[in-house]
């Protein structure tokens, strides 16, 4: 009898520990989801960060060995390690960006992300950290555009690609041409080469891109009216310290010269921001 007595009070004070540190664990949850992403991120030990994967020179993913490189995998890992957690990447694209954050399927949107209104209506945006003018691509063979000026113009057909920056600053900027806004799986070198489109309009990385894979491009500069368009990270609104925290980042990241050879290693130091 005094065998299961004690038996019992065992088992129940094991029980009672068992019970105590799942509550415990239940509880540092509630409070890590309560006090924010930065508390939930360092609580979980992991930072999930949406990327394109397809955005060359910043969040690009060889289709070959799927190996990710880019200024902002560079960066986000440094994000991580300031952090003290590991990083981990999911896909997104600027079309899906908001709803992404606003579902938490992600913690930050580091891609270089253009802060263009209908972004900035519905999420939140660290201290611009790059910057680009816009660039336009046009076929060797293409005579009718030599030039910025000979863009918007009556039977051209300019392509963007469709939900980024460029989109809709083209939209709002082209008077006389008529905007095309081309969308996976289409193909911009496709689209220019085919004659669908006679001018691709983009930004610093991907025109650089486009120029890498094919040498029947040509490059026209911007005039100097053109837009200069601000590159920063994204967070889903409403959590102030997250935010400050990623603006922490940015100016650490400018002073301390990790953003600028982060530029370096991947072609972009003229995307810096001033």
């Amino acid at each position: 009898m005094m065998f299961n007595d004690s038996f019992g009070m065992t088992l129940r004070r094991v029980l009672w520990s068992v019970l105590s540190s799942l509550c415990m664990v239940v509880a540092g949850v509630h409070l890590a989801q309560a006090a924010g992403v930065e508390a939930r991120v360092r609580a979980s030990g992991r930072l999930h960060v949406c990327i394109w994967p397809d955005f060359y020179g910043v969040t690009f993913r060889n289709p070959h060995t799927q190996a990710l490189s880019g200024i902002d995998i560079e960066l986000s890992r440094s994000l991580a390690d300031d952090l003290g957690v590991d990083v981990s990447y999911v896909d997104s694209s600027f079309f899906a960006i908001s709803d992404d954050l606003l579902s938490e399927r992600c913690d930050v949107g580091m891609f270089a992300i253009g802060m263009r209104s209908l972004r900035t209506s519905v999420l939140s945006f660290s201290q611009p950290y790059m910057q680009s003018r816009v660039y336009a691509l046009v076929s060797k063979s293409q005579r009718q555009i030599q030039s910025w000026q000979d863009i918007d113009q009556p039977g051209v057909v300019v392509g963007v690609q469709e939900g980024a920056f460029l989109e809709q600053l083209m939209r709002d900027t082209l008077i006389h041409a008529r905007l095309y806004a081309v969308r996976p799986p289409a193909n911009r070198e496709k689209e220019l080469q085919s004659g669908r489109i006679d001018v691709f309009v983009s930004d610093y990385p991907n025109s650089r891109r486009l120029l890498d894979r094919n040498d029947s491009f040509r490059l026209i500069e911007p005039d100097q009216q053109s837009v200069t368009l601000p590159y920063a990270y994204a967070v889903k609104p409403g959590d102030t310290q997250w935010l400050d925290r990623l603006n922490q980042f940015v100016a650490s990241i400018r002073q301390d010269g990790r953003l600028k050879q982060a530029a370096h290693n991947h072609g972009l130091l003229p995307m810096i921001a001033k």
